[in-house]
């Protein structure tokens, strides 16, 4: 352990989706995991025990709602209530990983907007504040009567890059899409490169169609962004597009690996050199590949929730972890 925090009015638990994540959090913090008990009656109802008290203590749960999504919603939800009728002082959930995300606006008639129901829900069982990581859509924080302290991911995925010599003018940075590329620049001023957009009309749900490249990338390491890779069909898709427009070589990251369906397979064969993830949501062994490199947010969330708890700024994170690491 890096040293015992202080106070012992701070308590962090995790829940079932990312066990390792919440470990090396609490690791970085400098406390021990609180005692929980997180099972299911036979009917598939789940159940909680709280194993320690935790009256009066600020209270912060590690839960991403990734696969299964619903499972992890309520168990979070659950938690939630529980510590509220345990009398917590504070109940805070650090969310690296926030789902239903996409589903953010009525993009078609009849459509729901989950990515507010489940904030709706979070807020009826009685959270106090939130803390996530690179939402799909940034006014999602809009949809809670909350503090909301959303950190980005771009400075860890552009560590990684300087450490391999991948800056200046020989790299572009590529967003996949119209909608990112506000997180293309943020990498793209880290790495004093160029950016690309690649312009494409998405079908259905789930399949998109590449249409053209803006910017020059003939002859130029290629680095495509996204906050999530899903099917893989958009990353792989932008890949083989920005080697026909002459691409030396393609890389590709992003802060959360969904990573279902065809992902692996999709990835596995496509001209795409590395996938830089993030652990935000754990990857099984099955999902572990060599073209998938990982880098863990464990320090950029236990310093947030550091300085959460002592009612400091979490602004000075969007630069400093960026600016630390390359000292």
């Amino acid at each position: 352990m890096s040293g015992h925090y202080f106070d012992p009015k701070l308590k962090i638990f995790a829940l079932n989706s990312n066990k390792p994540l919440a470990e090396k959090i609490a690791n970085d913090v400098g406390v021990e995991l609180g005692k929980l008990s997180v099972d299911q009656f036979s009917d598939g109802e789940i159940r909680i025990n709280i194993e320690e008290s935790i009256r009066g203590d600020h209270v912060y749960i590690i839960q991403s709602t990734s696969s299964p999504v619903n499972d992890n919603i309520m168990e979070m939800l659950i938690m939630i209530d529980a510590l509220k009728r345990a009398s917590a002082k504070t109940v805070n959930l650090v969310i690296p990983y926030y789902g239903y995300a996409r589903q953010d606006r009525k993009a078609r008639s009849r459509e729901p907007i989950t990515a507010k129901l489940v904030a709706n829900m979070i807020t009826a069982a009685g959270a106090d504040r939130i803390l996530t990581l690179d939402l799909h859509a940034s006014q999602i924080q809009g949809f809670f009567d909350m503090p909301v302290d959303h950190l980005l991911g771009a400075s860890l995925l552009a560590n990684h890059f300087l450490d391999c010599g991948l800056e200046g003018e020989g790299v572009v940075v590529v967003s996949p899409d119209h909608g990112g590329v506000t997180r293309a620049r943020k990498l793209a001023e880290f790495l004093k490169s160029p950016i690309a957009i690649i312009d494409k009309r998405r079908p259905k749900a789930n399949v998109a169609e590449v249409m053209n490249i803006i910017g020059s990338v003939e002859g130029k390491t290629c680095i495509l962004i996204d906050d999530m890779i899903d099917t893989a069909g958009t990353i792989t898709l932008a890949a083989k597009a920005l080697e026909e427009a002459g691409a030396t070589e393609v890389y590709a990251c992003c802060t959360h690996p969904v990573l279902s369906g065809p992902a692996i397979e999709r990835i596995q064969n496509s001209g795409i050199k590395q996938l830089i993830v993030t652990d935000s949501i754990y990857l099984p062994e099955d999902k572990k590949i060599d073209k998938i490199i990982g880098i863990s947010v464990s320090a950029l969330m236990a310093d947030a929730i550091k300085r959460i708890h002592e009612n400091k700024s979490v602004s000075p994170l969007f630069e400093r972890k960026f600016k630390e690491s390359r000292k």
